[in-house]
């Protein structure tokens, strides 16, 4: 038998409540979600550790920051219309994620259009909304025009692609050649091209890269996109009404990873917006955040099914896998695997006997869970449920591959 591939405990699981040995969310045991939600598997979303979570993000944030979900972290329209009650708005990527924005009632004018490629019956139903397209390249400004009139005027912002990076980001978007935002050193032109009679120019969207747990890299990203932002006012047809500054705070999803030190990120952030107040008068301050908002209060559940021993290895089969929760199996953006916090769910009372691996049922060594990792002894009819899932779960998962029932989605 192989050692385990954890050395360090994942903070993650430090934070967990049970009774009588069943893991606790919202309050709710494991197994009274499953009689609800009538069968495994299924994603379970927390409302309170949400709403904790956004309480918190706002005692950090300095005044008059306002705070926008992205909703491409979970679009799930139940945990969209929660978080309408709870932010000032939202972005979205797409003409579905817009009519799920409008449907949980955010007005149109909180909502911002981010995302390459916009195809023209989007950016048409953007426009009919009333809300703020940002337009990622020089076609996209052009329909603008060609849909605005004196009487309904797009409303207009730049995405920009700087010319630095967010340093030590899981995922980069800017910093070189990039398919989001218009390059830096070719906006100053488009803003002196556009044409106020026909959009109505908003401002900028800067959005540098995501899941960072630093909050030095953070604060060094969001006083360049400041710096960018103020040369670039210089050109712009009039004042600069909103500032997306993009979000890039992550969350810690595998041992030894610590969470961004909010409060430092608070402080810089108190710092930029005197700053802007100074430079930027007017100017909304607008941070974006996803995966933060909602990453750690989700869990992935999925049932035993079998238990094989395999040449000295144990295999805990059961009914999820990659084709429901992508990002844990490994094949969603890491370069070198590591497995999520991944419990027995109806057996948190028991200590850890075996190394075993959590596998899926389809037909490919990917659909892994978890790699040789410390469980307590555990077979079919046990719970297995993946932490971290709030985020980039089932949304960004291949549901369709090998035709297995798609996940369920319940927020308690």
């Amino acid at each position: 038998m192989r050692p385990t591939s954890e050395t360090l405990r994942h903070a993650a699981l430090d934070q967990l409540q049970s009774r009588d040995g069943q893991l606790l969310i919202g309050g709710e045991s494991v197994s009274a979600i499953l009689e609800r939600v009538g069968r495994t598997p299924f994603y379970a979303y927390d409302r309170q550790a949400i709403a904790t979570r956004v309480a918190q993000l706002r005692a950090a944030l300095p005044e008059g920051m306002r705070l926008h979900y992205a909703i491409k972290a979970n679009p799930m329209p139940a945990l969209v219309a929660h978080m309408a009650g709870l932010v000032d708005g939202f972005d979205v990527a797409s003409a579905g994620e817009l009519r799920i924005a409008l449907a949980a009632g955010m007005a149109p004018g909180c909502i911002g259009f981010a995302g390459p490629g916009k195809s023209v019956p989007e950016l048409q139903a953007a426009v009919a909304a009333g809300i703020t397209i940002h337009a990622e390249s020089e076609r996209e400004i052009a329909i603008l025009h060609d849909l605005g009139s004196r009487d309904r005027r797009p409303r207009l912002a730049i995405r920009v692609n700087p010319a630095f990076e967010l340093k030590t980001a899981g995922m980069k978007m800017g910093g070189g050649a990039s398919q989001f935002g218009i390059d830096a050193e070719r906006v100053p032109a488009l803003l002196r091209s556009l044409d106020t009679a026909r959009v109505e120019f908003r401002g900028f969207h800067v959005f540098a890269g995501s899941q960072n747990l630093s909050a030095t890299a953070i604060s060094e990203a969001q006083s360049q996109t400041l710096l960018l932002v103020e040369q670039l006012a210089a050109d712009a047809p009039g004042p600069v009404a909103e500032l997306n500054i993009g979000g890039g705070l992550g969350i810690p999803y595998f041992p030894g990873e610590r969470p961004v030190d909010l409060a430092a990120v608070g402080t810089a952030l108190a710092q930029l917006a005197a700053r802007a107040r100074r430079t930027l008068p007017g100017t909304r301050l607008i941070i974006e955040l996803g995966r933060y908002l909602v990453g750690e209060a989700g869990y992935y559940v999925c049932r035993i099914i079998d238990r094989k021993l395999s040449r000295g290895r144990v295999f805990l089969v059961t009914d999820g896998g990659l084709h429901h929760h992508l990002a844990a199996s490994g094949n969603f953006g890491q370069v070198v695997r590591k497995n999520y916090p991944v419990v027995i769910a109806s057996r948190l009372d028991q200590p850890p006997a075996e190394i075993a691996s959590v596998v899926g049922p389809l037909c490919t060594p990917l659909d892994l869970l978890a790699d040789a990792m410390l469980f307590p002894q555990a077979g079919p009819g046990d719970l297995v449920a993946v932490l971290q899932s709030g985020a980039y779960g089932c949304s960004a998962s291949p549901h369709g591959f090998l035709g297995h029932p798609e996940p369920l989605e319940i927020l308690v």
